[in-house]
């Protein structure tokens, strides 16, 4: 099957945006959360720093993670092993979640695929992510729990028309 283009989508701004809280709502983390240390990182206080990141504006240190997770999945998702797949043309997602621990370490990744090789693929780049600074949750380091759809099209593959290869005969 020949892929005629690969248009792979890493939604995380999406993901980022639906995570985000409304400018001027507040959120409370209840005590059952934080005796677990992990709080989801659409209500976390200060979101965890992604290496490149500056700034101490979470909508901005949310948007820049979001560009650089997807510029990490874009770059490591082995979309070769996808066109080995030979997959029907049409739309695919995978819902990862992980947590970036206390130390900033990302850990717990899990996946949801129609096929188990791109839940293993999808586990296996973000299993790769670098080490972050951590969370913070009332000024403590807190584990934060991170959900990341990855979206990627497969497409029909191209007709290939034939040239024709008739030679013009000269008179």
């Amino acid at each position: 099957m020949i892929f005629k283009k690969f248009l792979f989508l890493c939604f995380v701004s999406c993901a980022s945006i639906s995570f985000a809280q409304e400018e001027g709502s507040v959120t409370e983390v209840t005590e059952s959360e934080m005796t677990t240390g992990d709080v989801p990182y659409a209500v976390i206080e200060n979101v965890p720093k992604y290496p490149g990141c500056k700034g101490d504006d979470n909508i901005e240190l949310k948007d820049c993670m979001s560009t650089k997770i997807a510029e990490f999945i874009n770059k490591h998702f082995d979309m070769k092993m996808i066109e080995a797949m030979d997959l029907p043309p049409k739309i695919y997602r995978s819902a990862v979640q992980f947590k970036i621990d206390k130390q900033g370490n990302v850990v717990d990744v899990r996946a949801r695929a129609d096929y188990p090789e791109i839940e293993n693929e999808a586990v296996r780049v973000v299993s790769n992510l670098p080490q972050m600074k951590p969370g913070k949750q009332r000024g403590k380091e807190v584990g934060v729990l991170y959900s990341l759809p990855i979206i990627f099209k497969v497409e029909p593959p191209k007709r290939v028309e034939k040239k024709s290869n008739k030679r013009k005969i000269k008179n």
